[in-house]
């Protein structure tokens, strides 16, 4: 089956514009016909969910592009095993910044800025003392 650039881009809700900037990163690559018009493809459309997953999973698109073009198993599940590790720290920081946040709208304080926990914390990270160790500092 081919699909036109619109007919692609409406199928997965997109601009046009999104798949044109993807074949500029060489995600894509559409066949064309006489006057340049862009032909898809059913492997076009497989891509264009591959990205989107990849997006999904926190992959910019030069990461993408690097997994895609990697040249072995060894090298994809380099990349993949980087994002991983990126996507933990990520996990992390945003459970810090959660418990911070609850912390903030649990306080019985009038205002969390008079609470003495919250005012350890902002000392701590005066000291440079990291978040992690900032939010179980007393």
């Amino acid at each position: 089956m081919e699909y036109s650039i619109g007919e692609l881009a409406d199928r997965f809700g997109l601009a046009t514009h999104v798949l044109r900037h993807w074949e500029d990163m060489e995600l894509l690559t559409p066949e064309r016909r006489v006057a340049g018009q862009r032909v898809y493809r059913t492997a076009d459309v497989t891509r264009v969910a591959e990205i989107l997953l990849g997006k999904d999973a926190g992959f910019s698109l030069e990461q993408l592009r690097e997994l895609f073009t990697a040249p072995d198993r060894r090298q994809r599940r380099k990349v993949l095993h980087s994002q991983l590790s990126q996507v933990r720290e990520r996990i992390a920081r945003l459970t810090l910044s959660q418990t911070l946040l609850e912390h903030g709208l649990r306080c019985r304080h009038k205002d969390y800025q008079s609470c003495p926990r919250f005012q350890a914390m902002v000392l701590a990270r005066v000291d440079g003392v990291d978040l992690a160790e900032a939010l179980d500092h007393h």
